[in-house]
């Protein structure tokens, strides 16, 4: 019988899904295919750090993980992803970019 090595002993499944169907999400690491992406030979490039995707699928691994599918915008590939893998959009965005609930004052 096979040992089976889990990664983390945290069980995600006790809560809700870190990220949204339609959400936008960046790769936090460079992905190869590791012989489990069909049509791509072992070690091609999959996703490039810091590609932006859309979430367009959540499952489960190992009854522990979700997994979410994501369309990667540049690459067009599709790819199952973990939580530790990946960063909101907005996370990584220059402050000045967000949006500010607050009216402008103009002084003089």
């Amino acid at each position: 019988m096979t040992n089976i090595v889990r990664d983390s002993e945290v069980v995600e499944l006790n809560g809700p899904p870190a990220f949204r169907y339609g959400e936008r999400v960046r790769a936090k690491r460079l992905v190869r295919n590791d012989g489990t992406y069909a049509g791509k030979e072992i070690g091609d490039l999959l996703v490039k750090k810091g590609e932006e995707g859309v979430i367009v699928s959540i499952g489960t691994f190992l009854q522990q993980f979700y997994i979410y599918g994501v369309e990667f915008l540049e690459s067009g590939n599709r790819v199952g992803m973990k939580r530790r893998e990946l960063l909101p959009v907005w996370e990584n965005e220059e402050e000045d970019e967000l949006p500010c609930a607050l009216p402008v004052r103009r002084v003089g």
